[in-house]
């Protein structure tokens, strides 16, 4: 098991990798077809569900937009069985300037090598204030 434990966490530093160069294609690359995506917030028990490469494609895509320097620093990765769990702090700043910085974690499901299901878990914290605004207040 220790060689699968260090390929699913090899396959993990890719996959974070991709997202925080904002590339769709090497995100898909390291998931099933059939990728089963639990956002970390919807209308749902689960958040919001997306499924499949192109509806989960879609969905990081308009996180990259909705959030240009939006990125994920991946902090720890552990495995168990087929499960895999990313420990990550998200880092975005929206449209107004106020910035999103929260811990977080993935809980992976993986098959035949490749990332099958991925639920994000987010902490719910308040927006912090645009970093020029943060600045001038310590000044």
């Amino acid at each position: 098991m220790p060689d699968l434990d260090a390929a699913r966490a090899s396959l993990l530093d890719q996959l974070f990798a991709a997202f925080n160069r904002h590339d769709a294609a090497a995100v898909m690359a390291c998931m099933t077809q059939d990728i089963v995506f639990d956002g970390a917030a919807g209308p749902e028990l689960h958040g919001r569900r997306f499924t499949g490469t192109a509806e989960v494609a879609a969905a990081f895509e308009r996180t990259w937009t909705d959030f240009p320097d939006v990125s994920w620093e991946c902090t720890r990765h552990a495995m168990f069985g087929d499960r895999g769990l990313s420990e990550w702090i998200f880092r975005a700043t929206t449209k107004d300037g106020t910035r999103i910085e929260a811990a977080g974690c993935d809980l992976f499901g993986f098959r035949d090598g490749l990332i099958c299901s991925k639920s994000a878990f987010r902490k719910d914290r308040p927006l912090q204030p645009a970093l020029a605004a943060k600045e001038a207040a310590s000044s």
